[in-house]
């Protein structure tokens, strides 16, 4: 792949630690000890500020914004002001003086650096000694954490011990709205009140989105365990406190400060807004700092009770899965289900916080398997965004529904035509998460209430979009762009056939298990979308009559006239055109077979039962020599086929790309935010991959194999009320029942009972890696 890592952090199975300050390295773990808890994320930038190069990110799941340009556009269906996840209050604000000297980690002298993410307790320090020009050493450290559960909840700690002296230092504490959005350098929020809350101690201000009208109320309270004093301090947009508090030599003093920032994603008056977040605040109060982090322990304790992933023997990589869960239990865990993943999650600006196609193909399985009502959460978020889904298939001269490919509140947001008009996996992405949900919870209640709406108006979008062959009088679709979005305006692309043609049957099987299971129901869907049995019969036509290409040894053609395309040696290319985005004209990089990431694959990963091991075999060796792996998605599903293939060092070197790309900085973009679908991803990579797990069949099915550089590896999943434990050694896998009923599983090819006492089974000689 030629790609190459920053051995940077220290190894650890439970932190994240960076020793010794780096200030060019510094927008790299600024996005790696970034916080969230789905509602807010905050990224891991220094509180006090810096001169240094940095990203002051602070989001909230679901506040956006618009372009302030609008592109000029004579062209229809063509998305003129695109909207973005907007950078938002700064309630870390914090100034530390001591002296005349102002704490700037880019131009102050400092020993001793020491930064920590605590996996198990979700909390941030950082700690060092600060000599000034005087001599005098402070030893400071900084503590943070958000509050998993009581998700409007943030909290800051600052501790000082001055070492060789006794004084008074200056720290000014507040929040500011005066943040800046990256792309478009200026602020986006206007001050709406601001002042003391009822005790006449605490501060808060109200900050609302200039043209969404979006709301945010952000109010503090300070507990500091010593006399000091204090004045109030106000500036636009901006309101805190300037202390002035006494050091004594060698002793702690210590600063808290507990913030509440509730938010309004419709406009609210701004006396509801105070008297809901100054209520928040006071209940914050009475919770108290260390409740807080007990809770969060606990919280976290419970996460890994249930989600851990166990390697042994490979230090590396255990750090990275663990990083990676971490960060999709941050990212999302069902709390609300208006709020969705965007693909940089809540950790920077990259993407403008969009969510694309890749939630429900590659993030909707960790959750399916770790937490269902979260996975049920996003595809509620798809159901609450329909409208707006079909008023974008009418921008598009079709009917239905067209899920957009980039969306923060169920509009398309992506300007570039050849992505938001050509590309339709977010739509068949959809409703390939509408089946796998219902296949493995069997929710029928949320099939014949939501999911058969949506499967409806995306069948009648498929339809309307696709069109039929004049020579070959067959079923396809002109003018697309697959996944692998090296390949622009092509026609019959492969996965975007297959997955159409799947979604016809699932919507017409659905429809035809309601006229017998649910009647009433199906009478009231008919009525709402107007849909008659002649229009569903013409979608069952054109899934019998869909176009796919195949030579002779049965390798499907990516698109009519792949196989004709001048070839490229991807290994000829040199490591410094990476990224190609950057450093290859559009047109150059459309008109060869090189592929940015796998389209016929993914389908093959998708509906894996439903292809031979010969099928999967032909294409994963015709198409993987023609693979850049540009997507950071790529390298995960070629792992996981890898190991079903038996080409275990394959799928080894892929998978330790996976798991350690933002921890490593492998594209060389970690600064711009972490890559979260890829980190679901990383997850499939076990359980998929060397779990050899696959969930689309009649019956669940576990294969697992082991690397030769492990000593073995264990791994849970949650399927159909149960908790199903798969224990891997060097020889054997023993599959047992944690919780819950026993239940028959495929295993290695043959149903088993498996139940609480386990089953033990040596791993077949085809699945051995000799070492």
């Amino acid at each position: 792949m030629a790609k190459a890592a920053d051995d940077y952090f220290k190894l650890d199975p439970w932190k994240i630690i960076e020793e010794g300050f780096d200030p060019e390295y510094e927008r790299v773990t600024e996005s790696i000890f970034s916080l969230g808890n789905e509602y807010m994320g905050i990224r891991g930038y220094f509180e006090e500020g810096t001169s240094g190069d940095s990203l002051l990110g602070s989001y909230f799941n679901g506040i956006y914004e618009f372009s302030r340009k609008e592109a000029l556009s004579h062209y229809k269906g063509i998305v003129t002001k695109p909207h973005f996840m907007l950078n938002a209050v700064n309630w870390l604000d914090t100034e530390i003086r001591l002296e005349d000297e102002t704490l700037d980690m880019n131009r102050v002298h400092l020993d001793d650096f020491y930064r920590e993410l605590d996996l198990k307790t979700g909390v941030l320090t950082r700690s060092f000694i600060w000599k000034t020009k005087k001599g005098k050493q402070l030893k400071v450290r900084f503590e943070r954490f958000l509050h998993m559960e009581k998700s409007s909840n943030g909290y800051q700690q600052l501790i000082f011990e001055p070492l060789n002296f006794s004084g008074d230092i200056h720290v000014s504490m507040g929040i500011d709205f005066n943040t800046k959005h990256g792309e478009e350098p200026i602020s986006f929020w206007k001050e709406q009140e601001k002042g003391m809350l009822n005790n006449q101690s605490d501060l808060a201000i109200i900050g609302q989105t200039l043209t969404t009208k979006q709301q945010i109320f952000s109010g503090f309270h300070l507990e500091i365990n010593q006399a000091y004093e204090k004045k109030k301090i106000e500036a636009e947009k901006k309101i805190g406190y300037d202390l002035t508090i006494p050091l004594t030599k060698n002793e702690e003093t210590v600063v808290r400060k507990l913030v509440v920032n509730v938010i309004k994603k419709q406009e609210v008056s701004k006396d509801v807004m105070w008297q809901e977040g100054s209520a928040a605040l006071a209940d914050s109060v009475k919770l108290g700092y260390e409740q807080a982090k007990k809770d969060q322990k606990n919280y976290w304790t419970s996460i890994w009770d249930h989600f851990d992933i166990q390697i042994d023997g490979d230090e590396k990589n255990q750090q990275g899965i663990r990083f990676c869960i971490f960060q999709l239990q941050q990212t999302y865990h069902g709390q609300n289900p208006s709020n969705n993943i965007g693909a940089k999650g809540l950790t920077g600006e990259a993407y403008s916080g969009h969510a694309f196609w890749d939630t429900e193909t590659c993030c909707l399985p960790y959750y399916l398997f770790n937490n269902p009502k979260a996975a049920k959460n996003l595809l509620e978020f798809r159901y609450s965004t329909l409208d707006a889904a079909r008023k974008r298939a009418h921008d598009l001269d079709c009917t239905g529904a067209c899920y957009p490919i980039a969306t923060l509140n169920g509009e398309e947001a992506c300007d570039l035509w050849q992505h938001a008009s050509t590309q339709f996996q977010p739509s068949t992405g959809v409703a390939y998460g509408i089946w796998h949900y219902v296949h493995l919870t069997e929710d029928q209640d949320f099939l014949y209430d939501h999911g058969v709406e949506m499967l409806v108006e995306i069948s009648r979008f498929l339809e309307s979009r696709g069109d039929w062959s004049q020579l070959t009088k067959k079923f396809g679709f002109y003018g697309v762009m697959g996944p692998d979005e090296f390949q622009v305006m092509v026609n019959h692309n492969a996965y975007t056939n297959y997955m159409a043609q799947q979604t016809f049957d699932y919507t017409i099987q659905v429809l035809e298990e309601m006229s017998v299971e649910a009647p009433g129901q199906l009478k009231q869907l008919l009525a709402k979308t107007n849909l008659t049995e002649e229009e569903w019969r013409q979608w069952q036509h054109s899934a019998e009559e869909t176009l796919f290409f195949e030579s002779e040894d049965g390798v499907i053609e990516q698109h009519e006239g792949y196989f004709d395309l001048p070839h490229i040696d991807i290994d000829q290319i040199p490591i410094s055109d990476f990224p190609l985005y950057s450093h290859w004209s559009y047109d150059r990089i459309y008109r060869n077979d090189m592929i940015k990431q796998p389209d016929v694959l993914m389908f093959q990963f998708l509906y894996n039962q439903r292809f031979s091991e010969e099928s999967k075999r032909v294409n994963y060796d015709y198409y993987e020599p023609r693979t850049i792996h540009e997507s950071s998605l790529s390298p995960s599903i070629h792992s996981v086929l890898a190991a079903e293939l038996g080409k275990f060092d394959e799928a080894f070197d892929f998978f330790g790309f996976a798991t350690r790309m933002d921890l490593d900085n492998y594209n060389r973009n970690t600064n711009e935010g972490l890559h979260t679908t890829s980190i679901a991803a990383a997850w499939m990579n076990i359980v998929y991959g060397f779990g050899g797990l696959r969930s689309d069949g009649s019956q669940l099915i576990l294969s697992p194999v082991v690397p030769k550089q492990w000593d073995g590896y264990s791994f849970r999943i949650e399927y159909r009320n149960r908790i199903v434990e798969v224990k891997v050694t060097r020889s054997t896998a023993k599959i047992s029942i944690v919780k819950g009923e026993s239940i028959l599983l495929s295993v290695y090819g043959e149903e088993r009972l498996i139940d609480a006492e386990g089953t033990e089974l040596a791993i077949p000689k085809e699945k051995l890696q000799q070492v």
